[in-house]
C-alpha cells in the first residue's frame, strides 16, 4: 500500500480494511492477514496501559510503538497517532512532533479535530508528510463530550452537532489530509461525509458507507474484557488464553508439567 492507493481506493469503491496494533507481533500477524492499514493509536493507553482514557499517552509512548511495528516492515501502511498535547498548542509542535512519528516509522500521522486543526492539518501536510484525519466522536475531547458518546445526532454548529461534523470533515479535506476516519456518528451522516469529501473515509462505529472501516485489534479478536456496540469479535482469544493458561497452571502444581520430552537428559 502508498499512500496515492489511498484515494485510487475511493475512487474504485475498494473498502480499506485498518486494523491497530502496538508491537511487533500483532503487527505481523495483522500484516499477514491482509489489513491495508496499521493504526498505532493513542488506544494503547486504554487497550494496553490500562488508563480510563487516551489523555495520559506521551510521543514517546507513541514512538516506541511505532518502532516496534515499523520492524516487522510490513506491506500495510502504518499509521501513528499524534497522541494529546503534541499538536494542540501550536503549528510548530505539530510538526515537529509529526516529523518524530515518521522518524520512529510512520507513514501517516493521525491527529483529532475538525476545524479548530485545519492549520495544523496544511502545516503538517506542506512538509509532505501524508496526515489522517479523526472527526465525530474524538477521544482526546473526552473531558468536553462527558465521556466517549455518540455525536452529530443533534442539529447545530457546536463541536459534535451534524451540521459541525459535515464542515469539520471539509475543513479536513481542504487541509490537505489524505483521508479521515469518522467515528461513532448515525451511519446516516457518514454516508453523507463519504459522498461529499474526495478523500476517503474510514469508519468505526459510522455504519458501512465509509471508504473503509477500523477495529481495535483486542476487540477485533475477542482479547478485551469489555464489549462495544460498534465492535465485533471474530474469535473469542481471551476464553481460549485462559484455558491454556489455567491448564499450564494445573499441570505444574500435579509436577506433569515438565514431561520427560521437553526435560534435557
Amino acid at each position: 500500500m502508498t499512500v496515492p492507493m489511498l484515494r485510487e481506493r475511493k475512487e474504485s469503491h475498494s473498502p480499506l480494511a485498518m486494523v491497530t496494533a502496538y508491537d511487533s507481533t500483532f503487527a505481523s500477524i495483522v500484516d499477514e492477514a491482509g489489513v491495508d492499514l496499521i493504526l498505532v493509536g493513542d488506544s494503547v493507553a486504554t487497550v494496553m496501559q490500562g488508563q480510563r482514557n487516551t489523555l495520559g499517552v506521551s510521543m514517546q509512548d507513541m514512538e516506541y510503538h511505532v518502532r516496534l511495528v515499523a520492524s516487522v516492515k510490513p506491506n500495510a501502511l502504518i499509521v501513528g497517532d499524534m497522541p494529546f498535547g503534541s499538536y494542540q498548542s501550536s503549528v510548530k509542535d505539530a510538526v515537529d512532533n509529526a516529523v518524530r512519528l515518521v522518524k520512529a516509522g510512520a507513514e501517516i500521522v493521525k491527529l483529532e479535530g475538525g476545524i479548530h486543526v485545519a492549520e495544523q492539518i496544511r502545516a503538517i501536510a506542506a512538509t509532505d508528510i501524508p496526515v489522517m484525519g479523526h472527526i465525530g466522536l474524538t477521544p482526546q475531547s473526552y473531558h468536553r463530550m462527558g465521556g466517549n458518546k455518540v455525536q452529530g445526532r443533534n442539529s447545530g454548529d457546536v463541536a459534535g452537532s451534524r451540521e459541525r461534523l459535515l464542515e469539520d470533515a471539509h475543513a479536513v479535506e481542504q487541509a490537505g489530509a489524505c483521508a479521515v476516519v469518522i467515528e461513532a456518528v448515525p451511519a446516516s451522516l457518514a454516508a453523507s461525509i463519504t459522498e461529499k469529501v474526495s478523500i476517503p473515509t474510514i469508519g468505526i462505529g459510522a455504519g458501512v458507507s465509509c471508504d473503509g472501516q477500523v477495529l481495535v485489534m483486542h476487540d477485533l479478536l475477542g482479547l478485551s474484557p469489555r464489549t462495544f456496540t460498534f465492535a465485533k469479535a471474530y474469535a473469542d482469544l481471551r476464553t481460549t488464553a485462559t484455558d491454556a493458561v489455567r491448564q499450564y497452571v494445573a499441570e505444574v502444581h500435579s509436577q506433569q508439567w515438565p514431561d520427560e520430552a521437553h526435560s534435557f537428559q
